[in-house]
């Protein structure tokens, strides 16, 4: 079984995965609230700010008392008003009331009002403060302050760009101690269906109409696929009746059962072929459907419905392939050609209750098998989720290519590795991506690595090989080794800086494809320079004459006109045209009776 699907399955069925309602119930303005995780952070974050300005708004007026008290100080030092203690008066009140008289002079100099207890402070003041006051060290004090005060208000009024510098500063000093033990990721949805195992087996008895899982060989059962007991099956009739329903260990249909499959939902590329008898007449059609939903055990019918239809031929193809049939009419007067060929390929694909065209008048003896055809939907379009490193088909993330039958997915890492896969969408891939694309055998890249054991930098250019999705290293072995870059230039060109004694040296550039030729993947490459180097890297790749060709204007083989160039599979044209329905009057279609025995008819054949 696959890794990948293993894991998704260990999601969808284990407690790997868990769901928990975030919701907490936490204390708001005094009430009870529910609150997601969102919300709380939210608020807890917005409640941070607020803080934060809180404690701006009181260091502010830490720093307008200082600046007012220094302020104070000076002037009652620079103006000698101390010099009033000295004075005899009558009492030491009347001492600081003329202190108090004498410093409301100079009120315009400071920004708020002077008060006694600010002279009770001047005045505590000891005698060696006065002989050893500096006035210049006390400007330089007060502007510091100012400019402090300064960028406090600016912080103030720029509060949520304060707030977010508190944050980086919380993560540039606490995080290298306290790491992430969590991680960041994108989830998708895991549908069980689509990663439950085959643990089952689906039997099918197509004479009697038994379809299950337990079908033992007295029931005549004969093996149809492996399934699991979450799947869907399909089962068709030879009378064009078709139900989707879950398979269970045994239950009946119908008599005489045609096709017994495995369905799966929303699967586009499979395509039905068939052609059919309508009722008891002798007019067939062909068409071509898909399936992709119904309603599940509900009856539905690929023919018109009417009693006595019956299918001729049936095919089930898995990408969309139209195959070739020819087919053999029943001998009658004035019909000239008894066989015909149709190709599927001509045939639009429509709704499943279409009635398709018709494809003759006359009773069909039997159908074989021309040739096999190709697909004609084209392949399957792939993009990449890199939030969640998988595949997909619904347009999530980077477009990736047309995907055929045979193609597969490359996967480029940082650690100078690769491998390839299918382009199955539960493939999920592991490590730090570089580059993930379709894989192109004949592409060549160029890799600058440096390799530890040599410590110098080297240049490769070579092409990457299936690798069945086993990791295979493309770079010199050991730890300290690692992948500088790489590209897919058509003219790639690489820029050497020197270190070292050869820093002197101005950086050259060098043509990557005339300085190494293309090799092996495994090969060790070419040593970029003789000299040492301090760095190398990739820059613009050149231009050069061989990419300007003037193409000509003769078509390209399959480009031209459909005389000059057939489309691919298509049958060759026939130099008289095939007269298969001769002109006869309009009137009542052949009876049943003009049929074959019902036993001469040839049993459609399941490809």
């Amino acid at each position: 079984m696959s890794p990948d699907k293993t894991i998704d399955a260990l999601y969808a069925f284990t407690d790997c995965e868990c769901n928990i309602a975030p919701n907490a119930c936490v204390i708001v303005d005094g009430k009870p609230q529910f609150l997601s995780v969102k919300d709380i952070l939210t608020y807890d974050t917005f409640h941070t700010r607020d803080l934060l300005e809180w404690q701006l708004r009181i260091r502010l007026d830490e720093l307008e008392d200082e600046w007012h008290y220094d302020s104070l100080e000076r002037i009652f030092f620079e103006n000698r008003i101390y010099k009033i203690l000295e004075q005899d008066q009558r009492s030491w009140e009347e001492q600081l009331d003329d202190v108090f008289a004498e410093m409301k002079n100079y009120q315009d100099l400071l920004r708020r009002e002077i008060t006694m207890e600010d002279i009770h402070k001047l005045v505590e003041k000891p005698v060696r403060k006065i002989s050893k006051f500096d006035t210049k060290a006390m400007d330089e004090k007060i502007a510091s302050i100012e400019a402090e005060m300064e960028k406090v208000r600016d912080n103030i009024e720029h509060i949520t760009q304060y707030t977010i510098d508190w944050f980086k500063g919380l993560k540039a000093k606490y995080g290298k101690q306290f790491k992430r033990l969590t991680e960041i990721s994108a989830f998708e949805t895991i549908a069980v269906t689509k990663v439950v195992s085959n643990n089952a087996k689906l039997y099918a008895n197509y004479e009697e109409g038994f379809v299950g899982l337990n079908l033992k060989k007295d029931d005549n059962g004969v093996f149809v696929s492996e399934c699991s007991d979450l799947s869907e099956i399909l089962v068709i009739a030879k009378d064009g009746k078709y139900r989707i329903t879950k398979v269970t260990d045994k239950a009946f249909f119908w008599k005489d059962l045609l096709y017994v499959g495995v369905f799966n939902r929303g699967d586009e590329r499979t395509i039905y072929n068939v052609i059919y008898r309508d009722g008891k007449t002798s007019v067939s059609y062909a068409k071509r459907f898909s399936i992709t939903s119904v309603t599940r055990d509900k009856d539905y019918d690929i023919t018109t419905g009417k009693e006595g239809s019956k299918i001729l031929w049936f095919t089930v193809n898995n990408n969309g392939e139209a195959e070739s049939v020819r087919i053999y009419l029943r001998p009658r007067p004035k019909l000239k050609k008894t066989q015909m060929e149709y190709d599927f390929s001509t045939l639009g694909i429509k709704g499943k209750a279409s009635r398709g065209n018709l494809v003759t008048k006359f009773a069909i003896a039997k159908i074989q098998l021309k040739s096999k055809g190709v697909s004609t939907i084209g392949g399957k379009d792939i993009w990449f989720d890199a939030d969640i490193q998988k595949l997909n088909d619904e347009q999530r993330g980077v477009y990736l290519g047309e995907f055929g039958p045979e193609d597969k997915v490359l996967a480029i890492f940082k650690d100078g590795t690769f491998y390839t896969t299918s382009f199955d969408v539960s493939n999920r891939y592991q490590g730090q991506i570089l580059r993930i694309e379709k894989f192109d055998p004949g592409k060549t890249f160029t890799a600058l690595y440096w390799d530890a054991s040599a410590k110098a930098f080297y240049v490769k250019r070579f092409s990457f090989v299936l690798s069945d999705n086993t990791p295979q290293s493309f770079i010199a072995p050991g730890a300290k080794s690692y992948l500088v870059d790489i590209t897919d230039d058509k003219h790639p060109q690489f820029q050497v800086i020197f270190g070292n004694k050869y820093e002197h040296r101005d950086p050259e550039n060098i043509d990557a494809e005339e300085f190494i030729a293309k090799k092996g993947y495994t090969a060790k490459g070419k040593k970029c320079h003789q000299y040492d180097l301090k760095k190398v890297r990739f820059i613009e790749p050149l231009d050069k004459p061989d990419d300007d060709v003037i193409l000509s204007s003769a078509p390209y083989p399959g480009k031209g006109s459909p005389e000059e160039s057939p489309a691919a599979g298509a049958a060759p044209a026939s130099e008289e045209p095939i007269d298969i329905m001769p002109e006869e009057p309009a009137g009542k279609l052949p009876d049943i009776e003009d049929l074959p025995d019902e036993g001469d008819f040839f049993e459609p054949t399941l490809f």
